[in-house]
């Protein structure tokens, strides 16, 4: 019997529907054509699994997980694992432990069998766990991650703190007038390392000549080293000779050789004694300067009436005057 185009194009939409539904099943983890044994665990936590992540024993995928559902309102979560496995046979006590399959940090459900020889029923609950290493890794992840986030809220915090102060209008006056003043201090700050780079070019002789003479004096002092060293000597030696020749007490003597002399002025001043008289009264000077010019007359007058005074016989004659 030869089919209509019409029944061949129905029988190929029906195809292509059994695919796609065959496929959407499978890669949620159902698989239609196999039969399979449905197993519970309940969880406070998945730790990241979800629907269709693989169920293994010993690494070897035996199912998927087909659903994950709130049990109560407790916030527990039940999980429904799809074993495919004819083979597996699930003994009472084993254990639905949640681990990571791989180092990208993929969840799968390890079941962890019992050691007794029952077996579990379709549809029974199994122990549930979560793996210690892979609850402390989730643990040692969100930590940093919630230290991070503390810090950036933080940050964003001051940084918005900062950002109001720099918004304001007083401050943004300020900033600008910093901004200016740094540029002046720059623009002077160029041109007095100018003026000092023409300073040092001008000067440039002067400051050679300097240099010359502080290098000539420096080696004269070196040359002379010996010859300094001898002064200094000397100067200690004659230090040391005059601290020895008790130069306090020859000062203390001047000033009381000083004393006495002040002493006799102050008397003199006062009058007292032949000098003071001498110096202060007047009348003794005045008959002191009569009796001299007597003394100088008579004199005079001795020398020249002679007769007057000594008598002489004989030979002694009294000279008369030339035209007398």
């Amino acid at each position: 019997m030869k089919l209509s185009k019409e029944v061949k194009t129905g029988i190929l939409v029906v195809v292509t529907i059994a695919i796609f539904v065959y496929g959407f099943n499978f890669l949620k983890g159902k698989d239609i054509f196999s039969s399979r044994e449905i197993y519970y665990a309940v969880y406070p936590q998945i730790s990241g699994i979800v629907e269709s992540n693989p169920v293994q024993v010993n690494g070897f995928k035996v199912g998927r997980i087909k659903k994950i559902e709130l049990l109560d309102t407790t916030g527990r979560l039940l999980v429904t694992m799809a074993i495919s496995d004819q083979k597996l046979r699930v003994t009472k006590g084993t254990v639905a432990r949640i681990v990571s399959s791989d180092l990208l940090g993929a969840k799968a459900i390890e079941l962890v069998m019992g050691k007794g020889s029952e077996f579990a029923q379709d549809g029974d609950t199994l122990v549930s766990e979560i793996d210690p290493s892979l609850q402390q890794s989730v643990e040692g992840a969100i930590k940093p991650l919630k230290d991070k986030a503390e810090k950036l809220i933080a940050s964003i915090d001051s940084i918005m703190i900062v950002v109001q102060a720099v918004f304001d209008k007083n401050t943004r006056d300020n900033l600008s007038k910093s901004f200016d003043n740094i540029k002046h201090a720059l623009e002077t700050f160029d041109r007095t390392a100018m003026r000092l780079d023409t300073m040092i070019a001008s000067e440039k002789y002067k400051l050679s000549v300097i240099f010359s003479k502080v290098e000539s004096i420096a080696t004269n002092l070196a040359n002379n080293n010996e010859q300094i060293s001898s002064a200094i000597r000397n100067f200690s030696a004659i230090s040391d000779t005059l601290a020895k020749a008790n130069l306090a007490k020859t000062i203390e003597s001047a000033n009381s050789a000083l004393s006495s002399v002040s002493l006799v002025m102050d008397k003199i001043n006062r009058g007292e004694g032949t000098a003071g008289m001498l110096v202060n009264d007047d009348k003794l000077y005045k008959n002191l300067n009569a009796a001299s010019a007597s003394m100088d007359s008579l004199l005079k007058d001795i020398n020249d009436h002679p007769k007057k005074y000594i008598p002489f016989k004989g030979r002694y004659r009294e000279k008369k005057p030339k035209g007398g």
